[in-house]
């Protein structure tokens, strides 16, 4: 998995593509009249071409990126926020947040592309979005998709409106239940984790407030069934790959994902937004 990690550099965007998530059918060009592509050319940085808004939070397309995989992402976006798919977002406040920091998703073709990130966006790679996995059985190479659109809302979002719960510091609800299912707390990762710890992230480059982040997606995804033929592939990292697990033997990140104060989302996003 990716670290999450905010880059920045002086953005400057010559052409977009706009959707409304808030009051559309599903995003779809055929049936959206707002997707239009303005114009087809270079920024002079990363050559982003296309732009699409969900509630207000952008997503940044690559000229070499497919529109599918734009559509795709911004409906995983508007799953995530608008889970019941009313049309209203679950949690303004979150949304709202996410918006004030000035947080987007930037896609590339691919992580040997050489593009730089729009300001304060998170990466994802054409090639690791992927809507077939969602029609396949939930087999095969993992969207990403879910992964990289639900690390700006969590850590662009949640983080700041729920510091004390969700903020990615030590001492809050969430590190303090990470503590536990990584055996104790780390600020840098160890050489070795406890043989009883279920969340072992060994990525050097995620620091403390990195491995929340990650922590969160982690149990969140295996709540929502997203992880649930991916045990083998994913146990060096996350042993709790099923709801069930996560119940039975996370309790403190249980008590937290399923506290209806926070509006977490209880529908895996399958990348067809219908409202």
């Amino acid at each position: 998995m990716r670290v999450y990690q905010l880059l920045s550099f002086t953005f400057l965007m010559s052409a977009c593509l706009i959707i409304s998530a808030c009051k559309k059918k599903p995003i779809d060009p055929g049936n959206d009249p707002n997707f239009t592509i303005i114009a087809n050319s270079d920024d002079g940085y990363g050559m982003y071409n296309r732009k699409v808004e969900v509630f207000g939070i952008s997503i940044y397309a690559h000229r070499k990126v497919g529109d599918s995989k734009l559509l795709h992402t911004a409906n995983i976006l508007a799953q995530y926020l608008d889970n019941d798919e009313n049309g209203i977002v679950d949690n303004p406040l979150v949304v709202s947040k996410i918006i004030e920091n000035n947080a987007s998703i930037g896609m590339k073709k691919s992580s040997s592309s050489w593009v730089r990130t729009p300001e304060n966006a998170q990466d994802l790679y054409d090639s690791e979005c992927l809507p077939v996995w969602h029609t396949n059985g939930q087999t095969g190479q993992f969207d990403a998709t879910l992964e990289e659109v639900l690390h700006v809302i969590t850590h662009s979002g949640y983080a700041d409106v729920y510091p004390n719960q969700l903020g990615e510091m030590q001492g809050s609800d969430l590190c303090k239940a990470m503590d536990i299912a990584r055996g104790g707390y780390y600020e840098d990762i160890p050489n070795n984790y406890p043989s009883t710890a279920w969340y072992t992230y060994d990525d050097n480059t995620c620091e403390y407030g990195c491995q929340a982040t990650e922590y969160i997606y982690w149990a969140l995804t295996s709540l929502l069934g997203a992880q649930i033929n991916r045990l083998d592939e994913i146990e060096h990292e996350w042993k709790l790959n099923t709801a069930d697990l996560v119940q039975n033997n996370d309790t403190s990140i249980y008590a937290i994902l399923t506290d209806t104060v926070f509006k977490f989302p209880t529908t895996l996003p399958d990348g067809t937004y219908n409202h």
